[in-house]
C-alpha cells in the first residue's frame, strides 16, 4: 500500500461498533450547561442573567478579539451561571438551561440561500455570529481562519478522513447530509478561491464514498479524493502531504505551502449559518466503546452532559475501565459524567477494562519503534529520556509533536508517551515565559 506521509500506523479501527446504528435524532437533554469557552481566544462573557427565559439558537454570550458567540442548544429558563466540567478537565463559566422541549427558534440570524450574492465580509460575518469553529477538534474560529487564508491559497481542502479509532461522526454525516457539507464547501471556497477543492476521505468509507460519488457525477468545481486508511492521514500537515505532497515546515501553517484544511462537520455548520440562518447548537457525537451497551451516533445538543449521552446509548457496562472525550490515540480521559458536549466534541468513548495496558513500572527499551512512527521525523524516546529537561526538549523539537499517540500506541514498555510529551511542552512553554 502507497505510504503518502512519513510515519503513521495501522489501529484496529473498531468503527462498526457504531457504522452501522442509525442516527439518533429524537435525542433531548434534560438541561444543557453552555461553556463559555469553546474555542481558542478568548473567552465569552453571559448576555443573560439567571431567570432569563431563551430561545434555541440565541445567543447567549459573546466577546472580543479572537472570540465567536455561544447559543442556546435549547429553549427554556435560565437556572444557573455557574462553572461547569469542561473536557479539558477545567471547570469553565457555563450558562445553565432547563430545557422546556418546545425548541422555540431564535430568529436573529438570517437565511441566505442565495449566497453567492454576498461579499466576503458579509459572509465572515454570519460565519462569525453563528458561532462557526473548527469541528475536527482545533476549534478554531472559523471565520478568522477563513479571513487570514484569504488570497494565500491555490487548495482547499476537505478534511473528511477521521483517521481514529471507533469515531463515526463524520461518516454519518456525509452519508445523511452529503448535498449540504458540499453547499458548504462551495461557500468557503466562495470566499477563498481555490484553484483546486479536493475532498479527501479514506477508503473505510465506502458508503459514503459512493453517496458523494453520485453527487459529485459531473463536477468540475470539486475532486473526490479517496485516500488508503492510514492514521494519522486526519492530520492536517499530513492530509496536505498525501493531498499535494507538500510539507509544511517547521513551526507553520498550511498557509505556507498555500492550502487551507477544514472539516467535513465544519463545512455542514457553515451551510446551516449562512443558508439556513441557525447557529451552531447541535452536532454529531459518537457514543461507543466496549463498555456502552448500545453504541450510536447520536444528533447532540451542544452542552449535554456525558451522562445523558451515555444513558441514551443503554447506559455504561459494569466493567468500564475509562471515558474519553475523543478518541483512544487523541483524546482525553475524564474524571466524571458531568462532562458536557461542546462544539468540537465528536466522541464520548467508553473503553472497557480489558483494553487497560498501563503498565506499573514501563521501561524504555530503545527499540526505536516510536521513531519508526512519528509522522512528524521526532524521537520519542529522548523527548521522554529529557522530559525534565526543557533546553533538550526543545532541541529535539518537542512543540513539532501533534500528540497523535502514534509512540505511545506502538511502546512495547508501554510508556506514557504523549502525556509525558504533552507536560514537557508545557516546560518548554513556562520556560521560554520567564
Amino acid at each position: 500500500m502507497k505510504r503518502l506521509f512519513w510515519g503513521g500506523l495501522h489501529p484496529a479501527d473498531r468503527k462498526s461498533l457504531s457504522s452501522s446504528a442509525q442516527l439518533d435524532t429524537d435525542f433531548q437533554p434534560k438541561a444543557v450547561a453552555i461553556p463559555m469557552q469553546q474555542h481558542i481566544g478568548a473567552p465569552c462573557t453571559p448576555l443573560v442573567q439567571v431567570g432569563d427565559t431563551v430561545k434555541m439558537g440565541q445567543k447567549v454570550g459573546d466577546g472580543q478579539g479572537l472570540c465567536v458567540p455561544v447559543h442556546a442548544s435549547v429553549s427554556g429558563k435560565v437556572i444557573a451561571i455557574e462553572p461547569r466540567r469542561h473536557p479539558s478537565g477545567r471547570d469553565i463559566l457555563s450558562v445553565v438551561i432547563e430545557n422546556d422541549g418546545l425548541d422555540t427558534p431564535d430568529t436573529t440570524l438570517v437565511p441566505h440561500p442565495d449566497y453567492a450574492k454576498l461579499d466576503t465580509d458579509t459572509l465572515l460575518a454570519i460565519i462569525r455570529e453563528a458561532g462557526v469553529v473548527g469541528h475536527g477538534g482545533a476549534a478554531f474560529p472559523s471565520n478568522m481562519k477563513a479571513l487570514t487564508n484569504l488570497g494565500k491559497i491555490d487548495t482547499l481542502i476537505v478534511n473528511a478522513c477521521e483517521c481514529e479509532p471507533y469515531i463515526t461522526a463524520d461518516d454519518i454525516l456525509l452519508r445523511t447530509s452529503p448535498a449540504e457539507v458540499l453547499e458548504g464547501i462551495r461557500i468557503v471556497a466562495q470566499l477563498l478561491t481555490p484553484t483546486r477543492t479536493v475532498l479527501a476521505v479514506e477508503d473505510n468509507k465506502q458508503e459514503a464514498i459512493a453517496i458523494l460519488r453520485e453527487k459529485l457525477s459531473g463536477a468540475k468545481d470539486m475532486e473526490l479524493l479517496v485516500l488508503p486508511t492510514r492514521y494519522p492521514q486526519g492530520a492536517e500537515k499530513q492530509l496536505i502531504q498525501a493531498v499535494t505532497g507538500r510539507q509544511v515546515p517547521s513551526g507553520q501553517l498550511p498557509s505556507a505551502v498555500h492550502c487551507a484544511v477544514f472539516n467535513a462537520a465544519t463545512y455542514y455548520a457553515v451551510y446551516r449559518a449562512v443558508c439556513l440562518g441557525k447557529a451552531v447548537t447541535e452536532r454529531i457525537v459518537t457514543v461507543t466503546g466496549e463498555a456502552v451497551r448500545s453504541p450510536r451516533n447520536v444528533l447532540c445538543r451542544i452542552g449535554t452532559s456525558y451522562q445523558e449521552l451515555i444513558d441514551a446509548a443503554g447506559g455504561l457496562t459494569e466493567d468500564v475501565w475509562k471515558v474519553v472525550c475523543g478518541g483512544p490515540m487523541m483524546g482525553f480521559a475524564q474524571e466524571n459524567l458531568e462532562t458536557v458536549t461542546i462544539k468540537g466534541t465528536n466522541s464520548v468513548l467508553c473503553l472497557a477494562q480489558f483494553r487497560n495496558q498501563e503498565k506499573e513500572n514501563p521501561i524504555c527499551i530503545r527499540c526505536g519503534r516510536c521513531v519508526q512512527v512519528c509522522p512528524m521525523h521526532l524521537q520519542p524516546l529522548y523527548l521522554y529520556r529529557y522530559r525534565n529537561n526543557p533546553a533538550e526538549l526543545k532541541r529535539y523539537h518537542v512543540l513539532d509533536c501533534m500528540e497523535c499517540g502514534c509512540c505511545a500506541y506502538t511502546c512495547p514498555g508501554k510508556l506514557p508517551l504523549v502525556e509525558t510529551i504533552r507536560q514537557g511542552k508545557s516546560k518548554v512553554r513556562e520556560a521560554a515565559g520567564k
